[in-house]
């Protein structure tokens, strides 16, 4: 099928639709996706986890690393993917195609200066980080790796995201859960049976990873994509760089408060220990895996949102974030009770019998279950101004949670309530950052939606 017929075919089913089954259709590929990544990263912590308190410690040290590469490779595929919808909606092919090509290479760029920059001093970087004299070995052998697969994650991200902006999340899925499962399976045949510890975890994800890559990449090199990466479509204009970085600036600054926000962590909870720093890194990977879940059904209503949105069929924009919203928030009010009911019994999953690391996870799933039940809210108001390319507005939301009101609260709080502190900031950041989202909510549908750049009200249909 040529890229003509299969754009054709992609904008009568974003633009003509039911809202709630198309938000449906596009969510749960998605979800998928996000569930199979925090599977294996799941997996990764749970066999880690088996090498003791150091070498799961040293996984969260890792995370800010993760967090900073996938600031640049997922800030490369919405700022690309974002302008695809859009362009895709006015049917505008040839910068769709532009768009694509330029985020991925800059994607590759990047990846590969965060390789190069991050291999050059591994041990001075994870000791910045928080890493402790007993968890630094750990880290350096998971974090070279990792540092090393960088290209790779970045240009995944951009393929990924793309296939799902298209509105073809099933492909995306594809892509990510074959990926998922080779991780999987070469985690303990890695960690355990060839006997390659942390940097067995480490190479399984990286597996995982390229195997992914060369999934996603054969959609678009063999006609499986309505558009293309091909190098002749790398921009020459620096305005469509500007663009692309401006879109895709709320997730940098987003993915970046993310990597900020888990080295202070791990910095203030340091002076309590291994069992600690392991502790909250088990009960941050417990709320990821809630958090992407929630993200995963945002990203089914975003591609509806910004193909409508420059098709100017304005109000199902509007429709698709409350459906996203209900399903979401649905989500997210039984994940907060189920978190609330079970704390020991997941934090025993991982640290089985250790009575020290159960019971500082445990009290910290018990502040997160407070503040589950608002997540999908204030994350699907973020999605919704990035998606439509109300960037200052989504940038200021985005580092709200992670940033803004985090930062001040894990230099304040500690030193007032002392390992408590560390363990509630998160979840008063969050509820704090469900109060901001809401009155810019009410601003964006009563004066946002219907008006364009110039403040000219733009006709729905």
């Amino acid at each position: 099928m040529s890229q003509v017929d299969i754009n054709s075919r992609e904008y009568a089913k974003m633009t003509e639709t039911s809202v709630p089954k198309l938000v449906l259709w596009l969510a749960i590929p998605t979800v998928i996706s996000q569930l199979i990544s925090s599977i294996y990263n799941t997996a990764d912590t749970y066999f880690v986890s088996t090498l003791g308190n150091s070498a799961t410690g040293a996984v969260g040290i890792v995370f800010s690393i993760q967090s900073l590469i996938q600031a640049f490779g997922f800030g490369m595929s919405v700022g690309c993917g974002s302008l695809l919808s859009r362009k895709l909606g006015e049917r505008d092919v040839e910068a769709a195609n532009r768009y694509t090509a330029t985020g991925f290479y800059l994607s590759v760029f990047f990846g590969i200066l965060i390789a190069v920059v991050g291999l050059s001093n591994t041990e001075g970087i994870m000791r910045l980080f928080g890493a402790t004299d007993t968890i630094l070995p750990y880290a350096c052998d998971y974090g070279r790796v990792i540092l090393a697969g960088a290209p790779i994650m970045c240009a995944s991200f951009v393929l990924n995201f793309v296939l799902r902006s298209e509105g073809m999340p099933a492909r995306a899925m594809i892509g990510l859960s074959v990926g998922g499962v080779v991780n999987v399976i070469l985690d303990p045949v890695l960690i355990i049976y060839c006997d390659k510890g942390i940097t067995g975890a480490a190479l399984a994800t990286i597996i995982g990873q390229a195997v992914s890559f060369l999934v996603l990449l054969s959609f678009f090199l063999f006609g499986g994509s309505g558009v293309s990466i091909a190098p002749k479509y790398i921009s020459r204009r620096f305005y469509d760089y500007y663009l692309i970085f401006k879109n895709g600036f709320p997730t940098i600054c987003r993915q970046g408060m993310g990597s900020l926000s888990t080295t202070l962590l791990n910095i203030a909870v340091k002076p309590y220990g291994d069992a600690a720093i392991s502790a909250i890194s088990i009960a941050n990977k417990v709320y990821i895996l809630i958090r992407n879940i929630i993200i995963g059904v945002g990203q089914g209503f975003q591609p509806v949102a910004g193909y409508n949105y420059g098709a100017k069929k304005l109000d199902r924009v509007k429709k698709s974030f409350w459906v996203a919203t209900v399903i979401g928030t649905v989500f997210s009010v039984a994940a907060g009770i189920a978190v609330a009911i079970f704390p020991d019994e997941v934090m025993d999953f991982f640290r089985k019998g250790d009575v020290e690391v159960i019971e500082i996870g445990r009290r910290m799933l018990l502040y997160m279950s407070m503040s589950i039940p608002v997540l999908a809210f204030s994350t699907y108001v973020n999605q919704l101004y990035q998606s439509l390319g109300f960037v200052w507005e989504a940038t200021l939301l985005a580092c709200c949670r992670q940033g803004i009101f985090f930062v001040p609260l894990i230099l304040i709080l500690p030193n007032v309530i002392e390992l408590d502190g560390i363990q509630m900031t998160q979840a008063v950041a969050d509820i704090l950052t469900f109060l901001v989202s809401i009155p810019f909510l009410i601003v964006f549908l009563k004066r946002k939606l219907y008006s364009d750049r110039n403040n000219r009200k733009v006709r729905i249909k």
